[in-house]
């Protein structure tokens, strides 16, 4: 059996067909998605109508991102926790949330913060950012008792996230811990779309290994398109798209 684990897609329909055609290839028995589905993207609208109708139609679970619920909750007032500080990723909120008909906000709203999927005797908690928070950072190089402390009280075997675009595999006594990467906004110094496949070794679903895959996208086409939206600061995320000098745009 082989699960593909993906998160972080984050509007890029380019970066998201060139993962799943990878996907196809494989013989994948079920995809789970750690969420950002679509703000800070080329195409926010055209994703989330990709992905809802796919989860229609394929063995796909999917949870809810931070900026997945930055959309459904966000105002915009000054006390609002929902708005991130950065001011290009609020523009970006604000824009995606004028696009998104409600149906697309339904979508995002009903999604759950964590899911518990099993396979045979195995079974994967799927988190966005860590089993304690969807915006706590799992990065590599991290110390293990940070992250055994991050971890504690877990029962599922595998952890899977995201949020932090940069994919790292620990394991941490009977335990894995996955993020994933991102497939849509990398920040790896590699650009291409990241993703995770589980592949277990028997028919118990115990052993497993865990591959880190990148994938090659049109970045110039996802960048160009990104670098269209009409909100402060569209180009500067476009250029992230190409090379991801720090995690948030710089206003300048």
């Amino acid at each position: 059996m082989k699960i593909a684990v993906i998160s972080d897609i984050h509007g890029n329909m380019e970066a998201l067909n060139a993962v799943l055609e990878d996907i196809k290839k494989q013989d994948i028995n079920k995809i789970l998605i750690c969420g950002d589905l679509a703000m800070a993207g080329p195409e926010p609208v055209k994703t989330l109508d990709f992905i809802m109708e796919y989860a229609q139609n394929n063995d796909v679970e999917i949870i809810q991102g931070n900026t997945d619920e930055m959309l459904v909750k966000a105002t915009g007032e000054a006390d609002d926790k929902y708005t991130p500080p950065n001011k290009i990723m609020a523009e970006s909120l604000f824009y995606a949330q004028k696009l998104l008909k409600p149906e697309h906000i339904e979508f995002l709203k009903v999604l759950p913060a964590q899911k518990t999927v099993k396979a045979g005797v195995s079974s994967i908690l799927m988190v966005h950012g860590s089993p304690r928070k969807n915006n706590e950072d799992i990065l590599p190089g991290m110390d293990e008792q940070a992250l055994r402390e991050i971890i504690k009280g877990v029962e599922e075997d595998i952890i899977v996230c995201g949020h932090t675009h940069l994919p790292a595999v620990y394991r941490i006594d009977d335990k894995a811990v996955i993020n994933v990467g991102s497939v849509g906004r990398p920040f790896t110094e590699d650009q291409k779309a990241c993703y995770a496949v589980i592949k277990y070794k028997n028919k118990r679903y115990k052993d497993f290994r865990v591959d880190l895959k990148r994938v090659e996208y049109d970045v110039e086409s996802a960048s160009s398109k990104l670098a269209e939206q009409s909100f402060e600061g569209a180009d500067k995320l476009a250029q992230m798209l190409k090379k991801a000098t720090s995690r948030y745009p710089e206003v300048v």
